[in-house]
Formats: C-alpha cells, structure tokens, sequence
C-alpha cells in the first residue's frame, strides 16, 4: 500500500471537512483513492435521496457506473444488501453468490469483475449510501483494505454532514438532494461534450473535472453554464 498516497488521502478528505467543498468531485476523488491504494480494479459510490432511494453519485470509470445502475434497475446485488443491512457485504468470489444474486452476478463477470467490497456509509444507526470496491480477479483480500476501506467510507459520511445542526436529517436530505441535482447536470454535460469532441463518457468527465479544477469552479456550476452555453468557457468549448 502507498502510505505516500494513504496520507495525502486523508488531508484531501480533511480539507473538505473545513471548506465549502463540490460533493460530486469529492465522492469522485474517494473512488479514484480506492482504486489507487486498496487494490480495488474500479469503486463507486451509492446515495440515497430524500425518498431513500438509492442512485449512482460516483464511479471511478464508467464500466462500474452502468454495473452500479444495473443493480438499482434489477434490485439485486452485494451494493443493496449492504445499504440495507447496515453491515458490511464482502465476497471473495462472486461466482458463489450465483443463486444469490444471478443477475448481478452475471453482469458483473461480463464487466471483468470476480469479487467486491460493499461497505456502509453510515452515521451512528443512520446509513446513507455505500461505498463499493469491485475486484478483476477472486480470491482473498488483504487484512488491512476492508477497514481501511470502512474508514474511508466513515470520513467520507462526515464529509457529507459537515453542515449539520440540530436538524441534522433535514440538512441531509438537502445535501443529498443537492448532490443527486448536481449528477444530473454533469451527465448531461459529459454527453454533451462527448458528442461534440467524439470521445467516450469517461473522457469527457476527465476533461470537465480537470478544466473545473484548473479555473477553480466547482463542477456542477460548470456543467450548468456548459449546457446553457451561458460562459465563454474559453478552451472547453472548442
């Protein structure tokens, strides 16, 4: 493991507790970490809205995103399980769980995926997502990535809640609303640029996220202007 990257990890996700913060790119730098530090092949990120319905907030590639999707429209999966028990859901070879999840299952080997972390993110009794790592090949993993994992997916739910006040559960909602509104402009965006420069879904968040970052605005504003070609946005929109 990185510890380099383990450290520098943990600044980045304490910087967001102390700063205004864009919570899609937040959730989008957990994945990437995860995938950098633990092993994981991909990770992704499930949120529950004001409905307590779950959606896709953030995938460190798009292979992962489709793969989160389909166990939301099919209602299966080790993701689910974990949201709704609370409880940690790790499986070292996916081709065991074919009766328990055949669908799932399926899709994930036609994705390249044999095994996957599912790990709760929660606030005392209160779960609001989950934070799940998805692995090329079966077989056991190291001692030390699922409560790792775990820690990061518990900073990460503080993170969310850094505004909280004593009506913490109203805040939430608000947050998470904001955030599923937010993901709906970037996906937009990303098909929007994809089509015009020709490139695939993932390239086109890349180049969103890195012109965000380099002009120091946060994504979902940039996403906005980008569809209502409301900004110059010199250089994007070329």
């Amino acid at each position: 493991m990185n510890k380099r990257l383990l450290a520098k990890t943990f600044v980045e996700l304490a910087d967001n507790l102390v700063a205004d913060f864009d919570l899609i790119d937040f959730l989008r730098l957990l994945t990437d970490r995860c995938v950098g530090m633990l092993g994981a092949s991909a990770a992704g990120v499930l949120l529950a809205d004001r409905d307590g319905a779950l959606r896709v907030m953030a995938a460190s590639d798009e292979q992962v995103r489709l793969l989160e999707l389909f166990q939301l429209q099919n209602d299966e999966g080790p993701c689910l399980d974990c949201f709704r028990t609370g409880a940690p859901v790790i499986v070292a070879n996916l081709s065991e769980e074919s009766d328990r999840w055949p669908r799932f299952v399926a899709a994930a080997h036609r994705s390249g995926f044999g095994a996957v972390q599912a790990l709760p993110m929660r606030l005392r009794d209160e779960v609001v997502g989950a934070l799940n790592l998805f692995h090329a090949a079966p077989g056991p993993f190291e001692p030390d990535a699922t409560p790792l994992a775990q820690a990061l997916a518990d900073v990460a739910t503080i993170s969310l809640l850094q505004q909280r006040t004593a009506h913490r559960s109203t805040v939430l909602n608000e947050q998470l609303q904001n955030a599923l509104n937010s993901r709906v402009l970037i996906e937009q965006a990303k098909g929007k640029l994809a089509e015009r420069r020709g490139i695939d879904m993932e390239q086109a968040f890349t180049t969103l996220r890195g012109y965000a970052r380099a002009h120091n605005r946060r994504l979902s504003d940039l996403a906005r202007e980008f569809i209502d070609d409301s900004d110059a946005l010199p250089g994007l929109r070329s």
